[in-house]
C-alpha cells in the first residue's frame, strides 16, 4: 500500500512538472512572438516615418514635379513604404493571426510581391535616367520627359505585378476552387506550394537579377568613364566615383531581399534556439535595412532635396514655436 501511495505521488508530481514545462514553453513562445513583432513594427514605423517626411517634402515643393529624377525617386520611396508596411503586416500576422482567409492572404501576397519586385526595376530606371543625363546631356530633355517618366513607372508596376498574377493563375489551374473558401497560413511557401510556383520564382529572380545588374553595370561604367573625362580636377572625379559606388552599394543592399528565402530554407534545418538567432537578423538585414538606407542615400545626400526639406520643416517648427509663445 505504501508502495502504491508513492507511485501515485510520483505520477502526480511528474504530471504537474510536465504541465508546468508545457505552460512555460507556451509563455516563452508567446513572449518571443511579442518581442519579435514589436521589433519589426518599430523598425517599420521608423522607416515609414522617414519616407513620409520625404514624400511630404516632394508634394509640397513643386520644383520637383518636372524633374524625372525626383519623380522616379519618390516612386521608389512610396514603393518601399508599401513594401515595409505589407512585409511587417505579414510577419506580425504569422503570430497574431495564423489562419487567414485564402483570398485575403493571396491579395496581401500579390501586393507585397509587387512592391518587392518594383524596387530593383525602379533603380534600373533611375540608372538609365542618370546615364542619359550625363552621357547624352543634349538629348536628356527630349528623351526624359515627365510624360515618358510616368509611362515608365506604369510599365514598371505592370511588370512587377505579373509574377503575382501568374502565381494566382497557377493556383486556379492546379488546385481546386474550393481552396478559396478555406483559411491558410499566410506565407508564400504555404500558398504557392506547387512545383510550378517554385520554378517560376527561380526563373523570375534570375531574370530580374541578371537584367537589372546588366543595366546597372553598363550605365554606371559609362557614367564613371564620362565623369573621369569631363572632370577638370581630381577632386570632382573622385566625388563622382564615390557617388556612383554609393548608388551601387545601395542597390546591392536592396538585392539582399532576394536571398531571404535561401537563408530561411537553410535555417529551417537548425534547432529552435539557433533558428531564433537567425530569423530576426535575417529579416532586418535583408528586408528592412535596405529600405532604411534608400531614402537616406537618395534624399538626404541630394542637396536640392535636403535644402527644401530643411527649409520646409524649419518653417513648420518656427510656426509652432511662435504660436506656443503667443499662447
Amino acid at each position: 500500500m505504501l508502495c502504491g501511495l508513492w507511485t501515485v505521488i510520483f505520477y502526480n508530481c511528474k504530471r504537474t512538472l510536465s504541465s508546468t514545462m508545457i505552460q512555460n514553453s507556451t509563455q516563452d513562445r508567446y513572449m518571443e512572438s511579442v518581442v519579435r513583432s514589436f521589433i519589426f513594427v518599430l523598425f517599420g514605423i521608423i522607416i515609414n516615418s522617414i519616407n513620409g517626411v520625404l514624400v511630404f517634402t516632394f508634394f509640397r515643393s513643386s520644383v520637383f514635379y518636372n524633374d524625372p529624377r525626383y519623380i522616379l525617386y519618390i516612386n521608389l520611396v512610396i514603393n518601399d513604404s508599401l513594401m515595409v508596411f505589407f512585409s511587417v503586416t505579414l510577419s506580425v500576422m504569422s503570430y497574431a493571426w495564423p489562419r487567414v482567409p485564402f483570398p485575403f492572404c493571396v491579395t496581401l501576397l500579390i501586393v507585397a510581391a509587387t512592391s518587392y519586385n518594383n524596387t530593383p526595376l525602379t533603380l534600373a530606371g533611375m540608372a538609365i535616367e542618370r546615364y542619359i543625363a550625363i552621357c547624352k546631356p543634349l538629348h536628356h530633355h527630349q528623351i526624359c520627359t515627365v510624360r515618358r517618366t510616368y509611362i515608365l513607372i506604369a510599365l514598371i508596376w505592370c511588370v512587377s505585378v505579373l509574377p503575382g498574377l501568374i502565381d494566382l493563375i497557377i493556383i486556379v489551374i492546379f488546385r481546386t476552387l474550393s481552396v478559396f473558401t478555406t483559411s491558410t497560413l499566410c506565407s508564400s511557401t504555404s500558398v504557392y506550394n506547387t512545383p510550378y510556383s517554385e520554378e517560376l520564382s527561380k526563373v523570375k529572380n534570375s531574370l530580374y537579377l541578371s537584367v537589372v545588374w546588366v543595366i546597372l553595370v553598363f550605365t554606371y561604367c559609362q557614367v564613371l568613364i564620362v565623369a573621369r573625362r569631363a572632370s577638370a580636377d581630381k577632386s570632382s572625379a573622385k566625388k563622382a566615383q564615390s557617388t556612383i559606388l554609393l548608388h551601387g552599394a545601395q542597390l546591392l543592399l536592396c538585392m539582399l531581399s532576394y536571398i531571404t528565402g535561401i537563408i530561411d530554407k537553410i535555417s529551417a534545418q537548425l534547432s529552435r534556439d539557433d533558428l531564433k538567432k537567425v530569423t530576426i537578423p535575417n529579416y532586418l538585414i535583408t528586408n528592412l535595412l535596405p529600405r532604411l538606407l534608400t531614402p537616406l542615400i537618395y534624399g538626404v545626400r541630394d542637396k536640392l532635396f535636403y535644402n527644401h526639406m530643411k527649409r520646409l520643416f524649419a518653417c513648420k517648427l518656427l510656426i509652432v514655436k511662435v504660436n506656443s509663445t503667443k499662447q
